[in-house]
């Protein structure tokens, strides 16, 4: 009886035994790690680029003064709209001594001449009158006597320039500073009592405001050398505001610069952009920007998420693992691709894939078991 037990015993324990070592083969058949497949499918991709830069008015012009001197009155402020010949500020005049005095003493000059010419005049009219002298030498006396005339007229309005800043009190005296265009007053970077100096030939001068048409808007922006030799002139711009939120202007590129500047390493070209205006929105002058460039597009491509490609550690070429059999079943063989153009999400496959192949995706894993992730950290 007892060895009919202990058989017994020793036929549960093999049969638990077996049990245990099948059980234990095929836990450890399975896959530690599960993958998630995808297949190709057909879409557009847009390869693009964005330009920083920011808005300005297509011209900008500043209005500088002709002479020297003190802003008297301010007349407008910044952001008033003005015609061609507004008046914006008067300049006082402050002459220069050395300037002032060397006028005043033409002045007294011409004086002299004149009292001088007018004693001949006078004297020899009346020999004339008597027929004592010539036609031609009273001729003579009498242009004499008219050019002395002018001469004190130029004299006294040189003096009165120097002193006042002009003749006369007209309204194209240099003393008055007047717009030169239409458009709007963006900056008036003086005040009164603040001194200008004129602009000439060796000198820019002060400006005394600037003004802009802010219906003519263009986007000046700045792209990598790597991408400028994909724009073409008349390529389409998306503008988008930092100021005005949920706001997409229209732009056309019109201007790419010839030649680069180098900033922090890199070379960067300058572009230009007409800007489409909606009447809804008020652009101001200066608003930072970015504008979208499409470098290139595809309709109707092959295409997979450009996370699952892999990269041959020795000659660089894209790859991905594509599913043998089920899925279920977790096997894969690599597959070497072709592939064009990617906007970053999705990238265009060119050969090597089909719309039915089942594509391994790197990022899905089981969840870590309780206590693997304590004991790994132990």
């Amino acid at each position: 009886m007892n060895k009919i037990v202990k058989y017994i015993l020793i036929g549960v324990l093999v049969l638990g035994a077996l049990w245990a070592a099948v059980f234990f083969i095929k836990s450890n058949s399975k896959s530690a790690i599960t993958y998630e497949t995808s297949q190709p499918f057909v879409s557009s991709i847009e390869k693009k680029t964005v330009a920083t830069g920011k808005v300005v008015p297509e011209d900008e012009i500043e209005i500088k003064p002709q002479i020297s001197g003190i802003i008297e009155k301010i007349y407008l402020e910044e952001g008033a709209k003005v015609k061609a010949g507004d008046l914006i500020a008067v300049i006082k005049v402050v002459p220069n001594e050395q300037s002032l005095n060397q006028a005043s003493g033409r002045v007294r000059n011409a004086e002299l001449a004149l009292n001088n010419a007018k004693i001949e005049y006078d004297r020899n009219k009346a020999l004339f009158d008597k027929g004592v002298i010539s036609n031609q030498d009273f001729n003579n006396l009498q242009l004499t006597y008219n050019q002395a005339q002018q001469e004190l007229e130029n004299a006294r309005a040189d003096y009165q320039i120097i002193r006042r800043g002009s003749a006369g009190g007209s309204s194209s005296a240099n003393t008055n500073i007047r717009a030169t265009v239409d458009g709007t007053i963006l900056e008036i970077p003086v005040e009164e009592g603040d001194q200008v100096i004129q602009s000439n030939n060796f000198n820019d001068g002060t400006t005394i405001a600037s003004i802009a048409d802010l219906g003519k808007m263009i986007f000046e922006g700045k792209v990598d050398e790597g991408e400028v030799g994909k724009l073409k002139v008349g390529t389409p711009l998306k503008i988008s505001l930092g100021a005005v939120e949920d706001v997409e202007l229209d732009a056309n590129l019109k201007f790419i610069a010839p030649k680069g500047i180098e900033e922090t390493g890199a070379v960067q070209f300058k572009i230009e952009g007409d800007v489409e205006e909606k009447e809804d929105v008020f652009i101001r002058a200066g608003y930072s920007a970015n504008a979208s460039i499409v470098l290139e597009k595809k309709d109707s491509i092959l295409v997979i998420p450009e996370a699952v490609l892999q990269f041959d550690k020795e000659t660089d070429k894209p790859y991905v693992e594509v599913a043998v059999g089920s899925v279920e079943e977790q096997k894969f063989e690599r597959r070497d691709i072709e592939t064009g153009i990617s906007d970053g999400i999705n990238v265009e496959i060119i050969s090597g894939l089909t719309k039915e192949d089942k594509v391994k995706h790197w990022n899905k894993t089981e969840p870590i078991k309780k206590g693997e992730d304590e004991s790994e950290t132990e």
